[in-house]
């Protein structure tokens, strides 16, 4: 898949921000070396590489490890911005307890069979009846969501055996949309919630804030929901070709697929 010239930035880019997974990893987690070489050669020009992930700071290690500890990372949908460098979160946007449990009573009163989990970027607690799956043992445990919910949170998490993430998000928006942002990038009934107006798109602009770089300063990489915000701030948005069909109405610009190393084949095409 060539890249079209007319679907190019002008200028190159003062910051880079690509989603993991889906996106820059391959489908084994790992950054490939044609990946590294292309976050290097936007790094030598002088653009900002962010990585924005639904990813808690512990699942960051190998991502850091393969990319040399190097950039910023914008964690659980944007609750957490984490030095990858020091390995250290820098900023929070938590969601209250209060807000927790009035969306909790709110999403189960209208959906029969939720579960709910709670990530609190260092642990993840869950109830009993919430099918885990991908954490590490001694970073879970489970308890009683009166007990989960008792301190901020940078995500909560509703998982459904049935519905799909798509019927799932639409019937939660509708109980609880008023109080929180909901999203999803499951291929599973599993939704991910974030405090009111916090998103991805939301702690990007803070920091291009800091930094003096404006949205069209910027070009994003992404395959989800949870992507769709931070897209449509971008002065510069791609779509991988492998993307939620959201995703692809709402973005013009594709990339090949995460597995062909589409983010690097842009950015070759910008920076080299």
């Amino acid at each position: 898949m060539t890249v079209p010239p007319h679907h190019l930035p002008s200028s190159p880019p003062r910051l880079v921000v690509s989603d993991l997974d889906g996106t820059l990893l391959r489908s084994d987690g790992t950054v490939s070396a044609r990946t590294r070489a292309a976050l290097a050669a936007a790094e030598e020009a002088g653009a900002t590489v962010v990585f924005a992930t639904g990813r808690p700071p512990r699942w960051m290690r190998p991502v850091a490890e393969q990319t040399g500890h190097r950039g910023i990372a914008v964690c659980s949908n944007g609750a957490l911005v984490y030095d990858l460098h020091r390995e250290q979160v820098v900023q929070r946007f938590p969601l209250s307890p209060e807000i927790g449990r009035s969306v909790v009573e709110a999403i189960r009163a209208a959906i029969p069979g939720v579960s709910f989990g709670v990530e609190s970027g260092d642990r993840f607690g869950y109830e009993e009846t919430y099918a885990i799956d991908g954490d590490v043992a001694g970073e879970t445990y489970v308890g009683e969501i009166s007990d989960l919910l008792g301190q901020p949170m940078v995500k909560l998490l509703v998982r459904h055996d049935t519905h799909s993430p798509d019927e799932l998000l639409a019937r939660a928006r509708k109980a609880a949309g008023h109080l929180v942002e909901l999203t999803h990038s499951s291929q599973v009934g599993l939704l991910e919630i974030s405090a009111q107006g916090i998103s991805k798109a939301t702690t990007l602009a803070a920091l291009c804030d800091e930094r003096g770089i404006d949205p069209t300063e910027v070009v994003a990489f992404g395959d989800m929901p949870n992507d769709l915000a931070m897209l449509a701030w971008a002065g510069t948005a791609f779509a991988m070709a492998t993307a939620h069909p959201e995703v692809l109405a709402a973005v013009e610009r594709r990339c090949p697929p995460n597995d062909e190393d589409g983010v690097a084949h842009v950015l070759e095409s910008i920076y080299l």
